[in-house]
């Protein structure tokens, strides 16, 4: 497994992850049976937008590290003015680790896919993730390299039941077997 400088910035990095996923996927699962052409045109991306404020709210959330440990945390989200980015603040503790991030999540219309942009106290700079549905699950991935090596991350998100979402992020070394990180499991307050 992938070794960080720090011991909980690969546990942050897959925490973001999730979360950002988390998020996404949710709008896939409220959409409108119908939308106006028109306000799609009016402004690049306002139906996928429109989509994520199923998850405007509180929610609190358990990670689940494969070798035992467990952490819970809340995070609330909200539409930013204009309707064109979702920010997103979270903080988790346990066992593993004190967890606390922003994401803003938008619609990038010329990649026709979602971005995730994520910033969090076990790192510097942003984290940056590309978002599409496979399926009925919403897949993230991106590359992240620590300490001289590079990590590729792919989260899968997936409605479990009404206000319940369950994500699994996964971890591999540049060119090695991807195995799993941490799995989130999220509840609407």
């Amino acid at each position: 497994m992938f070794r960080a400088n720090r011991p909980g910035t690969v546990f942050m990095v897959a925490l973001v992850v999730l979360l950002a996923a988390t998020l996404t996927m949710g709008a896939r699962q409220d959409k409108p049976a119908e939308q106006s052409s028109a306000a799609a045109a009016a402004r690049p991306g306002a139906v996928e937008m429109e989509q994520l404020k199923f998850y405007v709210g509180e929610w609190d959330y358990t990670e689940t590290y494969p070798k035992g440990g467990k952490n819970t945390g809340v995070y609330l989200s909200k539409l930013w003015p204009g309707g064109n980015s979702l920010i997103n603040t979270f903080h988790s503790t346990g066992p593993v680790g004190d967890f606390e991030g922003l994401l803003t999540l938008t619609w990038d219309a010329n990649e026709k896919a979602y971005k995730a942009y994520a910033f969090g106290n076990e790192f510097p700079g942003a984290l940056v993730e590309t978002g599409q549905f496979e399926g009925d699950a919403l897949v993230y991935r991106s590359e992240l390299t620590v300490g001289g090596a590079t990590m590729k991350l792919r989260n899968m998100t997936r409605v479990a039941a009404p206000g319940q979402l369950v994500s699994e992020e996964y971890v591999a070394k540049k060119y090695g077997p991807e195995a799993l990180l941490v799995r989130v499991d999220a509840k609407k307050r």
